[in-house]
């Protein structure tokens, strides 16, 4: 949970994962939905997956946790810097540690310039962080370069008249011989690559059912290949676009999906109930700043039609559902996703408000 986010997020997280899943033997038996629902706000999905295959292929292996660094890299979604942590920290035994913070440290430690994004500069500081490992405790002495580069040797406001290595680091003697050259010049800055912009439409299909004299309406949702970004996650139907379009050509376009999808035509399978633009907003990804349009499609299945007949008309290699609202709201969905559906219940509440309104000042025409 650590590795892409912040601990004040994680611990929430954590406290209601240990209690659902004590133990990797209860986590091994849990399906990728559940682990998807628990995980779902901490972002980078395929952590959680890996977590869930990694304690299938331990608790299958019978020879209980692994306790060696080149023995945890053998397990799904366990590279080295997570065993050489767990295998330090745990298990004590003596291998480094290197993330970002460490490489920061170690790179003003020895004043080393070098690309720190290079894969040849990141094995050459494993092998320094190797050397100075302290083989008594080289648990807490790992924790505590990780914490040194996360707390006081910071990216730009190192804290060196606090650091209790100060004495021993060459870029901070180096600043004080000469005021011209900065700690912060280690280790050499990396430009960011831009992040992909594109643009996707998301139509939120609501689907207005009469079952055992029960009106209401369900949702449609999709689930994501098992394969690629946000895999095996469930959304709303959505159309990845390479530019920005008119409403028409969005609307042609989640049109098109939809009748080859499922076979809905608006006006030949369905009626339309009501079809709202909700308005857009940008979620950013790793390397993706994606804009998203949202619209509410609310369509009435023609006479005779149910959802059976509807799931029927889908396509087979697509996994879908329909899931009411109460469903919806309690359901393990990306942040992106979930601000989707806030913009559906707001527009449903003011829908709510204005009829309230209406009603009201009828009662009062007549009176």
């Amino acid at each position: 949970m650590l590795q892409q986010t912040r601990v004040q997020t994680v611990m929430e997280y954590y406290k209601r994962w240990m209690h659902k899943w004590p133990t990797i033997y209860d986590l091994a038996h849990a399906s990728l939905e559940e682990v998807n629902e628990m995980w779902a706000g901490l972002g980078y999905y395929r952590r959680a997956r890996f977590l869930l295959e990694g304690a299938k292929m331990v608790v299958a292996e019978k020879e209980g946790f692994p306790n060696k660094a080149s023995s945890l890299m053998k397990v799904k979604g366990i590279g080295e810097y997570t065993a050489g942590a767990i295998a330090s920290i745990a298990f004590n035994e003596v291998v480094p540690v290197v993330d970002g913070n460490v490489i920061r440290v170690l790179a003003r430690v020895k004043t080393i310039s070098a690309n720190p994004k290079d894969r040849l500069t990141v094995k050459n500081f494993w092998k320094l962080a190797a050397q100075l490992v302290d083989p008594s405790r080289p648990g807490d002495f790992n924790q505590s370069l990780m914490e040194l580069g996360a707390t006081l040797c910071s990216v730009s406001k190192p804290s060196c008249s606090s650091c209790p290595i100060s004495s021993q680091c060459r870029a901070y003697s180096l600043f004080l011989e000469n005021g011209s050259i900065p700690v912060t010049e280690y280790p050499t800055k990396v430009v960011k690559a831009k992040p992909k912009l594109d643009f996707c439409c998301v139509c939120v299909l609501e689907i207005l059912i009469q079952e055992n004299n029960r009106s209401g309406g369900r949702f449609v949702l999709v689930k994501r290949p098992e394969e690629g970004l946000l895999a095996g996650l469930w959304e709303f139907p959505s159309v990845i676009l390479d530019k920005e379009a008119s409403v028409a050509a969005r609307r042609e376009a989640i049109h098109l999906y939809l009748k080859e999808a499922f076979h809905l035509e608006p006006k030949e399978t369905c009626t339309v109930v009501s079809r709202k633009e909700l308005g857009e907003f940008v979620h950013i990804f790793t390397h993706i700043r994606r804009k998203i349009y949202v619209e509410l499609l609310v369509v009435q299945l023609a006479e005779g039609g149910t959802i059976d007949m509807f799931k029927d008309e889908a396509k087979d290699t697509m996994t879908w559902k329909c899931v009411d609202s109460d469903v919806l709201s309690t359901m393990g969905l990306t942040s992106a996703v979930r601000k989707v559906y806030s913009m559906v219940e707001a527009h449903k509440q003011d829908l709510s408000v204005s009829s309230n309104r209406t009603a009201i000042s009828r009662k009062r025409r007549i009176t």
